[in-house]
């Protein structure tokens, strides 16, 4: 491999469960690996941002836990959401003080879907907060985020592990899944069959692009988290470090890439 190669990494959504692509960055940063340029969908393109900004996996970790989140929601006065999202804007303001694509230290490419064109938007330029916003808007339980006259929902719904924007850019690319379904023999209720199934058309969403990635990184059996079970928190980030460690050791040409990577900064 050559010493210029480089890397991107797409990390998909998940709620909560993207803290595990907070572990896999850990994992890959101790291990030499660093992105050139970052994509993401919904939890991935918040959890992205972040690291494009420049703060440490476990820095950003802390960030959430201490982060209440829900009470920046306010109830929503519209037959499209149930929750408003308009008040995090202060919230992510607070850690992205910029506001544009072009401060991150890491190029960032956001996917959100535009609820009235039926089709994915990939934003990498001007301001930033509002995109991370859309790509993160979670159908029916927030309201549509607008943008340039376009209301947009979570990027997840058509693209929840957005390739596209890193291929022909980068030599090598990672794709990093949070939501890995395990085999389950007793589906309780309809509430678990609903979850089920949405997880099911996230992960077949995700897979169709399993083959445009070098590397697929997926830590096991996150899908058994809720969206919101930031108790949760400690247990899933690690299960993305574990998971990511263990990777890179059984896969070579990973760790020749890191060997690779590590001669570039000497």
């Amino acid at each position: 491999m050559s010493l210029d190669r480089k890397i991107g990494i797409a990390l998909s959504g998940g709620g909560v469960r993207g803290i595990s692509h907070l572990g896999v960055l850990k994992a890959l940063n101790q291990y030499g690996i660093y992105p050139n340029r970052i994509s993401g969908s919904s939890a991935g393109a918040i959890a992205g941002a972040l690291y494009a900004r420049g703060y440490d996996p476990e820095e950003i970790l802390e960030i959430i836990l201490k982060t209440n989140y829900f009470k920046f929601l306010r109830p929503a006065i519209s037959w499209t959401g149930i929750l408003k999202m308009e008040t995090l804007e202060e919230l992510f303001k607070k850690y992205l003080p910029e506001n544009s694509f072009e401060s991150l230290k890491i190029p960032l490419t956001v996917a959100a879907t535009d609820i009235k064109r039926a089709k994915v938007v990939y934003f990498s330029e001007g301001e930033l907060i509002r995109p991370i916003m859309a790509s993160s808007c979670i159908p029916g339980m927030f309201d549509p985020i607008a943008i340039d006259k376009h209301y947009y929902l979570d990027g997840g719904i058509l693209n929840n592990l957005p390739v596209e924007p890193l291929d022909g850019v980068c030599d090598v690319v990672i794709g990093v899944n949070c939501n890995h379904l395990p085999v389950e023999h007793n589906i309780k209720n309809i509430k678990g069959l609903i979850e089920r199934s949405i997880i099911m058309s996230m992960n077949y969403n995700v897979y169709s692009r399993k083959d445009k990635c070098d590397f697929f990184i997926e830590p096991k059996g996150l899908a058994k988290f809720g969206v919101f079970d930031i108790k949760k928190a400690r247990e899933i980030f690690q299960s993305g470090y574990e998971a990511a460690s263990t990777f890179i050791i059984e896969n070579p040409e990973l760790k020749e890439l890191t060997i690779k990577k590590q001669k570039q900064k000497v």
